[in-house]
Order: structure tokens, then C-alpha cells, then sequence
């Protein structure tokens, strides 16, 4: 898979730009402020109707513009399909695949897939438990685009049962109770989708884990693959439910439905949520198998970088095993690395049908990854002769 063309319009600094690229490493360089990291921004969006960079879509549309369009031509087994993203802020999104639109947007998430390396990736090891449960479902969508669906109900689901939590915590007499009575409802919803997406977690980390530990020895000095682990922490008691046992989801939905009800009167009390998959953590490990310390707080620098690295790689190598090469993004993040590590990670990603590089200065990018080069200053996109 790779992108043959990119076509940009009011999108970040933009006002309009058309790059044609090509399959293997391309490197946009320019310096900071000028715009390289938007034209892959752009991209993984496409991807993943999200911005690595950003919370929300506003600042993804140009100052002053109503709107912004992505559009890419994307090249998958000799086949090209124009791909095209209508950013509407305060609005509804729109999508298209070749000039037809599509029902929802999201129907579009997966048909490019991405895997990004940034300078930000450390918050996966030092960061919140929320970075890190991004990092599965962000990966569980681009292996499973329908659980984009479920994510976006399980969030809507969430956010409606929290208000009536703080309700019910205030309200007394008849509307306590109508509101209880309610609350039930919002329970069998909660625990249902939860138990999809706490189910294709826990399924995630045992797909990801041996890819881990072969990343984390390939750009770790003197590491072997036993030294680097991930295990999934429910905010619930699992023990009860075997990795084999028939209907998961069904046993999932009855442990969350259990411990809702055990944590009741506290979540009346503090008004919030306290069960489901927004409340788990993933937890990343790094020693000998017998005596594993948590990466955050424990690991060194460069022992935090080096697992960010491998969260990345074993993504990439995940989603190959799954028949598909993703696109590489690799954004300003060889200015972070030293020499060794900017030939190891060059090395390790250099056979990627497509990689695209940005940079501050040529000399950051390894020889392995200059392929084609892009000039960025100005607003302009130009290409390096």
C-alpha cells in the first residue's frame, strides 16, 4: 500500500497544495514552522479520522477557513482508490471514496493504514494510563474498522451515564428513583459495549506481545526479546474468566454488570463512572521475566525511548502479519535518536513499501531514508532534484 498523490486544501497551513509521491522512503525537510509535518499529518488522518498531533479537528482547518479537505490517491495490490476527507468543524464530517460519499465517515477509517513515529511518543511510556489506552484502540480500528463504531458508542455511553450519575447523587424521593431506574438501563449498555472492546483489547495484547519483545531487541543495545512485556490491568476481577472460554463476551458483560453494582453507592457519590474499559491500564514492563519493573518510573531515558520504538515497530509488524503493509510516517523523530539508534530504526523500516520522513536538516535523516527529498519553506512543497 502506498499514497501516489496528496492534494490539501485549507488544511493547517495550507491554502492549496498538490505532492505526487512515490512507493519507498520519501523525506520532506524543512525547518520547524514551515509545514512537513502536516503533509503526514494529513495522511494518517485519512487513516484514522484523528490527528496524532491534536485532540480535536478545529485546528486542523486553516485560520480563517471554514473548512478543510485531504484527499489521496492510494495505490493497494495495483488497484488506486481516491480517497477524500471534508473537515466541517462545529458540523458533520464528510467522506468520500472515489467521488461517491460515504453513509458515515468512519466507513472510511482503515482503507489507508499508518503507523506514526513522533517525538511525542514517550507520553506511551511516561504518560497517562489514557495515552496508552489510545495507543490500543487506535491500533484496535485500523485492524477492525468496525470498532470504531463501538468506541464512539462506548464514549457517547459513558458520557450520558456520568450525567445521570450526578443526578441521581442529588436527587431525592421520586426522581431519585426514576433515575435509578434509569441508571439500570445505562448499566446493560455500558457492560455490553464494554465487554466488546474490553474483549478486542485483551485480544490485542496477546497479538502484540511477541511482536514487542522481537522490536524491543532489535533497538535496544544488549536487550533480548524476554526483556520487554505488556500485560492489560482491568479496572475488574478477570480471574474468573478464562482466555479459551466460550462466549467472552457474554462472561465480560456479566463481570462488568457485577462490579457496577458492587461500586454503586460510591459512583452515586462521586458522580462518575467508576468501571469499564476508560478506567484500565496497560502496563509496560521491562527486566528479567521473574522480576519485571513498570517501564514509567523505573526505566532510563533511553530505555523509555527504546520501548516507545518497539510499541511502534510491533505495531507496524502486527498490521503486516495481518496481510497489509502500512504506511511508515516517520515525523522529526531522528532528531531525538542518536547515531546508532537512527541507523538501527533506519534499518528496521528501510524494506516498507512506503516511508515518509520529516526532518529539520538532511543530515538527520539516515542514507538508507532519503529516497525522494522534499524541500518545505514558505508554503511550498518542492521537489529536490
Amino acid at each position: 500500500m502506498h499514497v501516489a498523490h496528496l492534494s490539501l486544501h485549507d488544511f493547517r497551513s495550507y491554502v492549496d497544495v498538490d505532492v505526487a509521491l512515490e512507493p519507498g522512503a520519501t523525506a520532506f525537510i524543512g525547518r520547524n514552522g514551515q509545514g512537513k509535518t502536516n503533509l503526514v499529518e494529513a495522511i494518517d488522518y485519512l487513516s484514522r479520522l484523528s490527528s496524532h498531533r491534536v485532540a480535536t479537528d478545529a485546528p486542523l482547518v486553516r485560520a480563517g477557513a471554514d473548512q478543510a479537505v485531504v484527499r489521496a490517491s492510494v495505490v493497494k495490490e495495483g488497484r488506486t482508490a481516491l480517497l477524500e476527507v471534508e473537515l466541517n468543524p462545529g458540523r458533520a464530517n464528510r467522506a468520500r471514496i472515489n467521488r461517491s460519499a460515504l453513509p458515515r465517515p468512519r466507513e472510511i477509517i482503515g482503507l489507508v493504514r499508518t503507523v506514526v513515529f513522533a517525538p511525542d511518543d514517550l507520553t506511551l511510556v511516561k504518560g497517562d494510563p489514557s495515552d496508552r489506552r489510545k495507543f490500543l484502540d487506535d491500533l484496535l480500528v485500523l485492524r477492525a474498522p468496525r470498532l470504531a463504531g463501538v468506541r464512539s458508542d462506548y464514549d457517547r455511553i459513558l458520557k450520558q451515564r456520568n450525567s445521570l450519575l450526578k443526578t441521581a447523587g442529588i436527587a431525592r424521593g421520586s426522581s431519585r428513583d426514576a433515575a435509578l431506574s434509569t441508571l439500570e438501563i445505562w448499566d446493560d449498555n455500558l457492560a455490553r459495549t464494554g465487554a466488546e472492546l474490553l474483549g478486542a483489547r485483551l485480544a490485542l495484547v496477546e497479538d502484540l506481545r511477541p511482536y514487542l519483545g522481537k522490536a524491543y531487541e532489535a533497538v535496544a543495545r544488549g536487550a533480548s526479546r524476554d526483556d520487554a512485556d505488556l500485560e492489560y490491568r482491568a479496572s475488574v476481577d478477570l480471574d474468573s474468566v478464562g482466555p479459551q472460554q466460550e462466549a467472552l463476551r457474554q462472561a465480560l458483560q456479566e463481570v462488568l454488570l457485577g462490579a457496577i453494582a458492587s461500586r454503586r453507592k460510591e459512583e452515586l457519590d462521586r458522580g462518575i463512572s467508576l468501571v469499564g474499559p476508560h478506567r484500565d491500564e496497560l502496563l509496560l514492563t521491562l527486566g528479567d521475566p521473574e522480576l519485571r519493573l513498570p517501564v514509567k518510573g523505573y526505566a532510563s531515558h533511553g530505555e523509555s525511548w527504546s520501548f516507545a520504538l518497539a510499541l511502534r515497530l510491533a505495531s507496524y509488524d502486527l498490521l503486516r502479519a495481518d496481510g497489509d503493509d502500512p504506511i511508515l510516517v516517520l515525523d522529526d523523530v531522528f532528531a531525538e535518536l542518536d547515531a546508532e539508534r537512527r541507523n538501527q530504526l533506519a534499518q528496521l523500516v528501510a524494506g516498507a513499501e512506503q516511508v515518509l520522513v520529516t526532518a529539520a536538516v538532511a543530515a538527520d535523516v539516515p542514507p538508507s531514508l532519503q529516497g525522494v527529498r522534499f524541500l518545505v519553506a514558505d508554503g511550498t512543497v518542492t521537489r529536490d532534484e
